[in-house]
This record gives C-alpha cells, sequence and structure tokens, in this order.
C-alpha cells in the first residue's frame, strides 16, 4: 500500500468515526448553524475559516469527484454516494440531515471495505519474474 492509498483510508477511517461519534450533530464551532458534510470534518483543508483556503484539489477527497463537478465551489458534495447518484447536494435540496448521514456513512464504510480489498489484492499478488538467457553449446 502506498503513502497515498494509506493517506486515504485513514481519512476516510476519521471521517467515518467523525459521523458515528455524533460530530455533525453538535456543532461546538458554530452552534448558530447546521455543519455542512465533509467542510465541517477533520477531514477537510479549509476547515479553518482563519487559515488561508487551499486548493480543494489537494484533498483526499477529490478522487471520488466526478470530472465534470471537480472545478466546483465544493467539489466534495458531488461525490456519488450510491447507485441512484445520490450526492451531498442533493441530499441538502431533497432529504434529512438523518438521511444524508446513513447514505454518507454506507458510501464511506463501501469506499473503506473496496479499498482495503484492493490493498490487500495488491500484496497477495505474486510478482512475475522474467529471467533473459542465452544457450550456450558445449560442442
Amino acid at each position: 500500500m502506498t503513502g497515498d492509498q494509506k493517506a486515504l483510508l485513514d481519512a476516510l477511517r476519521g471521517q467515518l468515526a467523525f459521523i458515528e461519534s455524533g460530530g455533525y450533530r453538535s456543532p461546538v464551532d458554530a452552534p448558530w448553524r447546521a455543519k455542512f458534510m465533509f467542510e465541517d470534518s477533520p477531514t477537510c483543508l479549509n476547515r479553518d475559516p482563519i487559515q488561508p483556503r487551499k486548493p480543494c484539489s489537494e484533498c483526499l477527497l477529490i478522487g471520488f469527484v466526478p470530472e465534470e463537478q471537480s472545478k466546483k465551489r465544493v467539489p466534495c458534495r458531488y461525490i456519488p454516494l450510491n447507485k441512484l447518484g445520490e450526492t451531498v447536494d442533493s441530499l441538502y435540496r431533497t432529504g434529512t440531515q438523518e438521511e444524508l448521514e446513513v447514505a454518507v456513512v454506507a458510501w464511506l464504510k463501501t469506499t473503506i471495505g473496496r479499498l482495503q480489498r484492493e490493498a490487500q489484492e495488491a500484496t497477495l499478488q505474486t510478482p512475475e519474474i522474467h529471467v533473459k538467457g542465452r544457450v550456450v553449446s558445449f560442442d
């Protein structure tokens, strides 16, 4: 597993732990407003509004964002969460906070599981060995 893959898995596990511990339900930073999925979590590069804004292209989650959505101001809102194509953005418009959290938790668990399987398969594969040789005659 590469360092980038490990960092991604760690970030996804951290995001899952944050949601499951009620991180979006007890706003400490800004109690006057609801917390935004991904943006108000420890995963976000721009969580602290006092710090200079970093490009979302540096975020570990950007690889899950469809190319056509990657230039949006908050691209992580457009990660497809399920087979229906629901996203954080679409669930902000049509769902409840509970439905959003359920969809994101399911996506996180599925994605973490897939990445772990891929990492295991990569370590279990036997490398191919190619040997160059030449025929020598002893006549």
